[in-house]
């Protein structure tokens, strides 16, 4: 088994983990999260999370992105883990750049596949899910900034085309805050 240093490598500007047999720089990058603010009928789709981190906190379906999946079909799967659903993309709504923890989030403005019958029911990562109008989100047991920030989005720009993708708002840039309490 190879034994890694961090140490800058040459050619480089920063501190990386390097084999200190044969010089092989393991790169960390930060991950992709992909989800969806699922709607239907003015109330958005939450799950509440039934795994760590924040069990029992609210959230919009998002995971991790697969390798050889692109983001669109990542979104899909997620909304189908988590809330059993079948949606349809309207395009990307939200990015973020999360770096305190290394993720870059994309999320979609999305709704049910079959909006005559909207089905959803909680999946293995989720404890339950809902349907809730604005009024009747549970703001206080939100999971992450960032399903507050892309519920934000969502609202400003619920219906009608998409515009240029909403970003980490002006008081936390970098995405470097965290809730209170956590």
């Amino acid at each position: 088994m190879p034994e890694f240093e961090r140490r800058i490598p040459e050619g480089d500007n920063r501190e990386r983990n390097v084999c200190r047999d044969c010089g092989h720089v393991a790169y960390e990058n930060p991950k992709i999260v992909v989800g969806s603010v699922v709607a239907h009928d003015g109330r958005v789709l939450l799950c509440r999370r039934a795994i760590e981190p924040r069990r029992d906190y609210w959230t919009l379906p998002a995971g991790y992105m697969e390798l050889g999946e692109t983001l669109q079909a990542g979104a899909i799967r997620e909304a189908q883990e988590e809330a059993e659903a079948d949606i349809a993309l309207d395009g990307v709504l939200a990015m973020y750049s999360i770096s305190r923890i290394g993720q870059v989030q994309v999320i979609f403005r999305a709704r049910f596949a079959d909006p005559d019958q909207p089905r959803f029911a909680a999946g293995p990562e989720s404890l339950e899910v809902g349907l809730f109008h604005w009024h009747e989100i549970p703001w206080d047991r939100i999971a992450f900034p960032t399903v507050r920030w892309a519920l934000d989005a969502w609202r400003a720009n619920a219906t009608g085309p998409l515009g240029a993708p909403s970003g980490n708002p002006p008081e936390d840039p970098s995405g470097t805050a965290r809730l209170a309490g956590v």
